[in-house]
C-alpha cells in the first residue's frame, strides 16, 4: 500500500476528527480517547449527515443527523440500522498519522 503522511497524532483532538479531501470526497480521520485513528468516508450510509461532525464515543461515532451509529473499524451501520460508511486503512507511524487509499467496493 502507498501510504499518505496526514499530519501528528497531536494534531487531531482526541474525540475528535480532521477532514481531508479524498479522490471521491471527503475523509474524515477519527481519534479516539486511547490514540486509536480510522478513517472513514465523511458521509452517513443513511442520509450523507457528516460523520465527522459526531459524538466519537469507544470505536463509534454517532452521526450528527439521526444518530445512527457507525463502527469505526468497520464503517458498519450498529443494529437495527444498516449500511456501510466506506472505510480507509490507517496507522499511526513514529507519531505521524498515515492513510492509504483504495477503491470503494
Amino acid at each position: 500500500m502507498n501510504w499518505l503522511d496526514i499530519c501528528a497524532l497531536e494534531e487531531i483532538n482526541a474525540l475528535g476528527s480532521r477532514i481531508i479531501k479524498g479522490p471521491k470526497g471527503d475523509i474524515a480521520i477519527f481519534r479516539t480517547s486511547d490514540d486509536q485513528v480510522f478513517a472513514l468516508d465523511d458521509r452517513c450510509p443513511h442520509k450523507g449527515g457528516p460523520l465527522s461532525q459526531g459524538l466519537i464515543y469507544g470505536r463509534r461515532v454517532a452521526c450528527p443527523l439521526h444518530n445512527w451509529q457507525i463502527d469505526l473499524e468497520s464503517g458498519a451501520a450498529q443494529a437495527p440500522d444498516v449500511g456501510c460508511a466506506h472505510h480507509h486503512p490507517t496507522r499511526v507511524e513514529s507519531g505521524r498519522v498515515q492513510l492509504a487509499l483504495r477503491e470503494a467496493g
